[in-house]
C-alpha cells in the first residue's frame, strides 16, 4: 500500500490522505449526533451532512487534478525523449490513475456515509 501511496506523488497522494481523514472526522461527528439524538433541527442536521458529501466530491476533484498533473509532466518528459516504448507509456497511465483511484474510494466513502446517515436520522 505504501508503494501505491509514494507511485502517486507523496503529495498529491498526502492532500488525499487528510482529505480523507476528514471525511473520517465528519462521518464520527455526523454519527455521534444522529445516534445521541442531539440535533433536533433538521435543516442543520441536512446542512452538516452536505458538509460530509461536499468533502468526498473535493476528494474526488484533488484525485482528478493530481493525474492531470502527472499526465502532463510524463507527456513533457515524452516530447523531451521523443521516442518511447508502449510499455514505458502504459507504466505511466498507469501510476497516473492510482490518485485518481484513491479519489474515487474517498469519494464512494463518503457517499456510504452519508446514505447511511440518512437512513438512521429520525424522521419528523
Amino acid at each position: 500500500m505504501t508503494k501505491l501511496f509514494y507511485e502517486g506523488g507523496a503529495t498529491g497522494m498526502g492532500i488525499l490522505t487528510l482529505v480523507l481523514l476528514v471525511v473520517l472526522a465528519l462521518a464520527v461527528w455526523n454519527a455521534v449526533s444522529v445516534l445521541k439524538g442531539e440535533t433536533t433541527d433538521r435543516e442543520r442536521q441536512l446542512e452538516r451532512f452536505s458538509y460530509l458529501k461536499s468533502a468526498g466530491l473535493f476528494g474526488l476533484i484533488c484525485g482528478i487534478l493530481w493525474q492531470m498533473i502527472g499526465l502532463y509532466q510524463a507527456f513533457g518528459a515524452i516530447q523531451q525523449v521523443e521516442s518511447i516504448s508502449p510499455a514505458m507509456l502504459a507504466g505511466g497511465l498507469r501510476v497516473s490513475t492510482i490518485s485518481t483511484i484513491y479519489g474515487m474510494l474517498i469519494f464512494l466513502l463518503a457517499y456510504l456515509v452519508w446514505f447511511g446517515l440518512m437512513a438512521l436520522r429520525p424522521k419528523d
